[in-house]
């Protein structure tokens, strides 16, 4: 008897599952690791932590990502493009998940990346994938907002192309997980909370919120929450922040490039942008991982806590969806992990000894 051979299913990335809302062409090699799909996770314990008892709230984990954050959907894009356009190299100023992002998509096309970070402001598990993905890593004694101004200068007197979120194709290819969203619930949620920090986040779901509510694939759209950490809130204090400081290191920013965009998205949307503090960031971080399995970054805990924030001042309506988007792994700042514990108790191999740890 012969037995038929099983061949797994191709699971394609966003450039060919959405490609008809996409800026491509049949000429436009798409580069991609597969991104995007990622899990629209129901929340068990935060609806009871925070009494929202006929309130669903979902978490959109980006973590899931190839390279464990949103980044990867805009890049796959940017890199296409580049690709597309005979560029023969990219470059970015990261906080650390870009760098992750340009590195990897860079590589599997074989473009040259560079990347600019800030001195002593960037989580280890971020700096240690851009350099295993063969990028050239720079780290400039200043901010990300300087190493931002950097990369335009260099990438403009240069043939080398700018992959930061100021390049309208990574909002094209971020903008997707709001499709994703709506393909998954149905509809739009009522409302979507996310972390902000360079602004192109929240300004691609806007985006594509509003792009398949015109093509008929929703009826409604949500109101946009954002949150910045008050130490690095430009757009909730209305002006730039000169030296932004936060635990939360992906959105320690303290001029987002698109803050224009973010202000659309609240307004247009009817929805806000609020400040959370450290304190607050890290009591949401554990939380998710303690209580609900969802290991998170840092800066998307400042969603959690955005909604928590709100959810005392009785801000949702019953009856309601919240979308949280987490937008990167929990494993991305291994040093803020394991930061607020005790160290690991060694004993002998004894059944005694175990016994008697595991019961204090």
């Amino acid at each position: 008897m012969t037995t038929a051979r099983k061949f797994a299913v191709k699971k394609i990335g966003i450039i060919e599952r959405y490609q008809e809302y996409l800026p491509v062409t049949e000429q436009t090699p798409i580069i991609s690791l597969n991104e995007g799909n990622t899990p629209l996770i129901l929340a068990e314990g935060l609806p009871r932590e925070i009494g929202l008892k006929n309130v669903r709230i979902y978490y959109k984990f980006e973590g899931l990502n190839p390279t464990g954050s949103f980044k990867d959907r805009g890049m796959t894009m940017a890199i296409s493009k580049a690709l597309e356009e005979k560029s023969k190299a990219v470059m970015c100023a990261s906080t650390g998940n870009t760098s992750a992002s340009a590195a990897a998509y860079a590589s599997r096309c074989g473009l040259k990346c560079f990347v600019l970070i800030p001195e002593g402001k960037i989580a280890k598990g971020k700096l240690i994938q851009a350099y295993r993905y063969g990028a050239k890593v720079v780290m400039i004694k200043g901010n990300f907002d300087q190493a931002l101004e950097l990369v335009k200068e260099i990438t403009k007197k240069t043939k080398i192309t700018l992959v930061n979120s100021i390049n309208p194709y990574r909002i094209e290819g971020q903008k997707t997980a709001a499709f994703e969203i709506v393909d998954d619930l149905g509809d739009a949620p009522e409302y979507h909370a996310i972390p902000v920090g360079n602004a192109g986040n929240i300004t691609a779901y806007w985006k594509g919120y509003q792009e398949y509510k015109k093509a008929g694939k929703s009826e409604t759209l949500p109101q946009m929450l954002g949150f910045q950490a008050e130490g690095s809130a430009p757009i909730v204090n209305g002006k730039p922040v000169a030296k932004p400081e936060t635990i939360a290191t992906a959105i320690r920013i303290g001029n987002p490039a698109s803050w224009k965009g973010a202000l659309a998205a609240r307004d247009e949307s009817g929805g806000l942008i609020d400040a959370v503090s450290d304190k607050e960031i890290t009591q949401a971080y554990r939380f998710i991982a303690e209580q609900e399995g969802v290991f998170a970054e840092p800066a998307s805990a400042a969603a959690v806590a955005g909604v928590m924030k709100l959810a005392k001042k009785k801000y949702f309506k019953e009856g309601t969806r919240i979308v949280i988007t987490l937008t990167g792994s929990g494993l991305k700042d291994p040093d803020f992990a394991l930061s607020f514990d005790d160290k690991i108790e060694t004993v002998e191999p004894t059944f005694d000894a175990v016994s008697e740890s595991i019961m204090k």
